[in-house]
């Protein structure tokens, strides 16, 4: 019953980081990638505060929780922000497909780790990934936008591992806490004129929505849905993003898949269903 819980909620994680897509291109392209940054935590950050205020008064506060959230969020907020920077230099498809990425990262820290690495892992990152590629046809050469988004999925990578080892703590407090270091990059972008505040107001919708659904919502889910999966498998769960972008695009844009992008998406979630589905159980001897 665990794992079902984990993969639901780390299925709305992908969902909604899906959509986000879209959205982020728009902003970006509106406001410096900085701005779109500490903007989107403030508001994330305005939206759960009441709530931690709340828990605080009742519980008091424990360090791990406050700890523990922001080492995790300055690996977030750098990734959040190579992110957004990346994707103004390509296009969304490439940072889709290079986003994805992260999850290979998150398989080599679990091969080098010396534990035993299941075969089916392997099997499954390889499919994955196989349909990763069909799905978002990333095209053009490596550019600096590739470079940054990249660089971006590796910090994905550590996000992942470093939520699964703090998966216990409670999911919208360590949230908090994970979004708090996005805040310092308004030093990258402190003086916002009137035409940049004019900018921020005309995607503040926008914003909004990526701050307090696909940031809170989204963040405390995959915390929650962690717990019951090892790192490798939350980050193929997770790689079902980009699926739940295409459809998003196909519902709301009136775009269509073309076989190679159905054919991308069926691979991706055969990947997953492999990677999360239980162990072989032993027949009991007579």
């Amino acid at each position: 019953m665990g794992r079902v819980r984990g993969v639901t909620a780390l299925l709305l994680t992908a969902m909604l980081w899906g959509s986000s897509f879209p959205a982020i291109k728009v902003v970006v392209s509106s406001i410096h990638e900085a701005t779109y940054t500490w903007v989107r935590s403030a508001i994330a950050l305005a939206g759960m505060t009441p709530y931690v205020v709340y828990y605080h008064l009742k519980h008091g506060m424990r360090g791990e929780e406050v700890v523990n959230g922001l080492v995790t969020g300055i690996v977030y907020s750098v990734g959040l922000w190579l992110q957004g920077w990346g994707t103004r230099f390509t296009t969304a498809s490439n940072s889709a497909f290079i986003t994805g990425l992260n999850v290979v990262f998150v398989h080599l820290y679990e091969a080098l780790r010396g534990e035993h690495y299941p075969l089916k892992a392997l099997v499954s990152l390889l499919v994955s990934v196989a349909g990763l590629y069909l799905l978002t046809q990333p095209r053009g050469g490596l550019g600096i936008g590739e470079i940054l988004v990249l660089i971006s999925a590796i910090c994905w990578a550590g996000q992942i591992v470093l939520v699964s080892r703090f998966s216990s703590l409670n999911p919208f407090v360590f949230t908090y806490y994970e979004m708090a270091p996005a805040l310092t990059f308004i030093m990258l972008n402190p003086n916002l004129d009137v035409a940049g505040l004019e900018g921020v107001y005309a995607v503040l919708p926008l914003l909004a929505y990526l701050g307090l659904v696909c940031g809170n919502i989204a963040f405390a889910c995959q915390v929650y849905g962690q717990r019951w999966l090892k790192p490798h498998e939350a980050a193929l769960t997770l790689l079902l993003e980009p699926v739940f972008a295409a459809m998003f695009s196909a519902c709301t844009l009136g775009e269509r898949l073309s076989t190679l992008e159905v054919l991308g998406a069926t691979l991706i979630m055969a990947g997953m269903i492999v990677a999360v589905s239980p162990r072989r159980i032993q027949r009991p001897t007579s």
